[in-house]
């Protein structure tokens, strides 16, 4: 936890949002000075108090405290696009939350429900490859 950052943050974000410390000390029911030693670094805010700051700022209490990295708010972060596994996971899953297919898979390992997933998605002439390339690695067991 870096207490020496949370005063300047604190100011910061009142600022930013163009509050003043008597409203912020009225929302977090605490006497004006109170909040002014938290900005100034003479006191520091209970836990009670910054769970009410982190949702009067919309941020969370650990970038409030700044324990996770700072980011920088101009740039955009954008998660990764799919990639064929995850959508490949993603239908996996759909598949065997459906209901209608639960009963059915109940006794299954999960790599067969895998196999027998990825079969129903091939071609009859690739089942019947996959049919014949199986026979022959039972039969060398």
């Amino acid at each position: 936890m870096n207490n020496n950052l949370l005063p300047q943050k604190l100011k910061e974000l009142r600022k930013a949002h163009g509050y003043t410390q008597d409203y912020i000390a009225s929302v977090c029911d605490v006497a004006r000075q109170t909040y002014s030693h938290y900005e100034t670094g003479k006191r520091t805010p209970s836990s009670e108090i910054l769970f009410k700051l982190a949702g009067l700022y919309n941020v969370s209490v650990d970038d409030l405290m700044q324990i996770t990295i700072n980011l920088d708010r101009n740039v955009y972060y954008d998660a990764p696009p799919p990639t064929q596994s995850s959508e490949d996971l993603e239908s996996f899953l759909r598949y065997f939350n459906n209901p209608k297919n639960q009963k059915k898979f109940q006794m299954f390992s999960n790599l067969e429900k895998e196999l027998f997933y990825y079969f129903e998605k091939i071609s009859e002439t690739d089942k019947k490859e996959i049919i014949e390339f199986t026979k022959i690695k039972a039969r060398k067991k």
